[in-house]
């Protein structure tokens, strides 16, 4: 039994960019899809699909990588935990790396990265830190 299934999902990521594997596969679930849109848009990721498959539907991303096999995701840290969560308003997200990583956040109006929530001006809980 899974207990912290972003926790699962960042572990998968990090590993994957470890070996260089150009795909990474999970179960899937509303929130991993948030989170895979933002990395998505954020540029850190190709892109990422939805798969009927059997017993349950899966998440298929497609890593990116740069020109020379460099990795775009050095570090990829769970901040808000099962037993500790970790909340911030908009007006306390800094730019990480000054401005090359992000903070996702899951908010009323969904799962955002820092720069989208500051600019629609919501907080919430901090769920991953990408850099």
């Amino acid at each position: 039994m899974m207990t912290d299934p972003i926790a699962d999902m960042l572990t998968r990521i990090r590993n994957a960019v470890r070996i260089e594997r150009p795909i990474v596969e999970m179960p899937l679930s509303k929130l991993r899809k948030g989170v895979a849109q933002v990395l998505k848009d954020e540029g850190f990721i190709w892109d990422y699909q939805e798969l009927d498959t059997l017993p349950a539907r899966t998440l298929r991303l497609e890593m990116k990588y740069g020109p020379n096999g460099e990795r775009l995701i050095t570090r990829i840290v769970r901040v808000s935990k099962p037993g500790c969560r970790v909340y911030s308003g908009y007006k306390d997200l800094k730019p990480v790396l000054g401005g090359m990583g992000i903070q996702i956040l899951s908010t009323p109006k969904g799962v955002l990265s820092d720069r989208r929530a500051r600019a629609e001006k919501v907080g919430g809980e901090i769920l991953a830190l990408v850099e």
